[in-house]
């Protein structure tokens, strides 16, 4: 760990190279979803990265804001078209304070779980509430913990495997805790990257929310607003401000 969190010059250099995350079929539904629930406000984007989904967003003609930790990754949002204007305060997701209030705060890509204990997930929400105009929206988009795939006694579970990337997940079931670890086969030789997590459930989420002053709006298990169901991997979950 460093100033810049785990996503320093190297990471951010190749971050959006990932099609999975980055290709318009992924880009799109998400927001269009975010600009609706902007609903011509300002949104403010928790850990923004690289603006993959800030950038798009503004084009639709949502005033867009956002917080993160990592230069490097901020760098990479500037060198874009439209980087330059969006405002972004260096800080992390929990105590970060930008002065404004938004009628939309989100945080996507399991984000929310690169912060490794329920006191700095709680703080999350209470300061995505803290950033909220009466009414406004808190949104997550996160995985599902998998544990129904686990077998008794084991801890692994693989989530890639191809002729140059592996990844695995360790969990820690009695903590709530596990790890990505990515092993990348490049030029001839092998690199790791590991990730620490601290996983939660959806009812988890919601008594953070409670907690923060908000209340669950809609629960979807994806962008599109499928349903939510047993079989779901994700989800993407919207908080509403309690006003009053």
């Amino acid at each position: 760990m460093h100033d810049d969190g785990l996503f320093d010059e190297k990471i951010a250099a190749t971050y959006d190279d990932d099609k999975g995350i980055s290709a318009p079929e992924v880009i799109e539904p998400a927001v269009d979803l975010l600009a609706e629930l902007a609903g011509g406000g300002r949104a403010l984007e928790f850990a923004i990265g690289t603006g993959r989904i800030a950038l798009p967003l503004a084009l639709k003609g949502v005033q867009v804001e956002g917080i993160e930790l990592s230069r490097p990754m901020v760098s990479r949002l500037r060198a874009k078209e439209g980087g330059a204007e969006i405002s972004v305060a260096i800080g992390d997701m929990v105590t970060t304070d930008v002065a404004r209030r938004f009628s939309l705060v989100y945080l996507v890509f399991n984000t929310i779980n690169n912060l490794t204990s329920q006191d700095a997930q709680l703080a999350c929400f209470l300061n995505a509430a803290a950033h909220l105009e009466p009414g406004g929206h808190f949104l997550i988009e996160v995985g599902v913990p998998p544990l129904q795939r686990l077998p008794v006694g084991e801890t692994i579970l693989a989530f890639d495997h191809g002729e140059t990337h592996w990844g695995v997940d360790e969990y820690d079931v009695v903590n709530q805790n596990f790890s990505s670890h990515h092993i990348w086969l490049r030029d001839g030789s092998y690199e790791r990257f590991s990730v620490p997590f601290r996983y939660a459930w959806p009812a988890e989420f919601d008594l953070m929310a409670r907690l923060a002053g908000l209340r669950l709006k809609e629960r979807w298990g994806g962008w599109k607003k499928e349903l939510f169901t047993q079989v779901s991997d994700k989800h993407v979950s919207v908080w509403q401000k309690v006003e009053g």
